[in-house]
């Protein structure tokens, strides 16, 4: 919680200052809130500062722990380019050319747009740098060997950035791009391959095997596993508040989504996310009714 507001009120200082807080900047801190950056970069249960990394990610490969993406120089993004911050996202490789683990949801980000991503880093290097050193993956061999993930990428990798579909409406269009790309929604929602790889035929399915083994819901429109039953208002209301239409709230990591990001989205971006998600296939995969 503590963490949280300091989120919150350095989204407020950064929005509030003329001048130093430019459009972009701004624009930047409303992308970064949608990315879930707040959620995955902040060691909240243990205090720890927003952005300076340290969260731990239970996976069946092993714990990861998130980096420090504050602007210190030596144990953040301080010296890091525009450039190296886009190739992060979009190609998933640090700075010094090493693979980054799909862990890091790239496979999604790569989907954003160069104006966005250079707008997100503008933001994340006009706040305050905390000097938090990032601390080593406990991950188990040989899944801790940074090269293997070449052979990940060429059999599961597909670069962006996000392309419109002409046989989608402008609505749904940026609904898909925030749901695909910068929202990353498939990455807790999709089922995995045994590599740890999305099941792109199952997109949006959910899974039993989500984040930290929780049990994540399907989000197609199918009306029997799905949200095939919900209204338009109804999705709205979950992304502002968190609220079910069965008068029960989200739990883990979505509680963690709305609180940190997704009530922020603009009123025509929670309709956008709407509009796209009741348009797509239904596929019916019994996981849980969301909530």
């Amino acid at each position: 919680m503590r963490a949280r507001l300091l989120a919150a009120a350095a989204l407020g200082l950064v929005l509030a200052r003329g001048g130093w807080a430019d459009d972009t900047v701004a624009r930047g801190a409303y992308l970064t809130r949608i990315g879930g950056c707040f959620s995955c970069h902040t060691d909240a249960a243990h205090g720890g500062a927003p952005l300076a990394g340290g969260r731990a990610l239970a996976t069946p490969f092993g714990t990861f722990y998130s980096p420090n993406i504050t602007p210190d120089r030596a144990t953040g993004i301080g010296g890091w380019t525009a450039a190296q911050f886009r190739r992060a996202l979009r190609e998933g490789v640090r700075p010094d050319g090493a693979n980054y683990f799909p862990v890091f949801p790239y496979p999604s980000f790569t989907n954003i747009r160069d104006d966005d991503l250079d707008a997100m880093f503008a933001y994340l290097q006009s706040r305050a740098p905390v000097r938090a050193p990032n601390r080593a993956h406990e991950v188990g061999f040989p899944f801790g060997w940074r090269l293997l993930q070449s052979g990940w990428k060429w059999l599961f990798f597909t670069p962006g950035p996000f392309t419109p579909s002409p046989a989608r409406s402008a609505a749904q269009n940026r609904g898909a791009y925030l749901v695909t790309a910068l929202g990353h929604c498939g990455e807790c929602h999709t089922p995995r391959n045994a590599l740890g790889a999305l099941r792109r035929d199952r997109f949006l399915a959910g899974t039993p095997d989500g984040p930290e083994g929780a049990s994540v819901p399907n989000i197609t429109p199918d009306p029997k596993t799905g949200i095939g039953q919900w209204t338009k208002d109804d999705l709205i209301e979950l992304l502002a508040t968190g609220n079910t239409p069965e008068q029960s709230r989200v739990k883990g990591a979505m509680r963690e989504a709305v609180q940190d990001g997704l009530k922020d989205l603009t009123e025509a971006d929670r309709a956008a996310i709407a509009d796209y998600l009741l348009a797509l296939p239904p596929i019916a995969n019994a996981v849980e009714k969301p909530r």
